[in-house]
């Protein structure tokens, strides 16, 4: 079956152009201080764990005062929008993972960072797939986009 288009009219073009964009980028902000997590946007709802501060979420749902949120265990949960704001972190993914001190895979190691340990975002991404990063302890490097999450 061939499947042929006809001439859209000048209003449905319109509106197809104005039409939101799927949200390829995902959003994510980390938490300025330790908060609870709660399974409705309400502090009288049911508990479901601590975030400690500097944990990255990913946003789902945005209201007045609550954010609708995903953890790194896909764990869905509500937390208080005043309890975000912390510096952007991101979390290590690999059992080990070596930050260089350039974006290259050749380049000098600047530390090692296990499962799991939280550092904070030093910029954007290079086009090569690395991420400038800040462990706690003030060493910088680069570590590769894919053993991150919460970028």
């Amino acid at each position: 079956m061939k499947l042929r288009l006809r001439h859209v009219g000048p209003l449905l073009a319109t509106a197809l152009l104005l039409a939101p964009a799927p949200a390829w980028a995902l959003e994510y902000r980390s938490t300025g201080r330790a908060a609870l997590l709660y399974d409705a946007p309400s502090t009288t709802s049911g508990k479901v764990a601590v975030a400690g501060s500097g944990l990255p979420l990913e946003v789902i749902v945005e209201t007045e005062g609550w954010v609708k949120v995903r953890d790194h265990t896909d764990r869905l949960a509500w937390i208080e929008k005043s309890a975000l704001g912390g510096a952007k972190t991101i979390m290590v993914t690999r059992e080990s993972s070596i930050i260089r001190q350039q974006p290259r895979a050749d380049a000098d190691i600047a530390f090692r960072a296990a499962r799991g340990v939280l550092l904070e975002l030093n910029g954007n991404p290079n086009s090569n797939g690395w991420i400038p990063v800040r462990h706690v302890n003030g060493l910088t490097g680069w570590l590769p986009v894919n053993e991150a999450w919460g970028r």
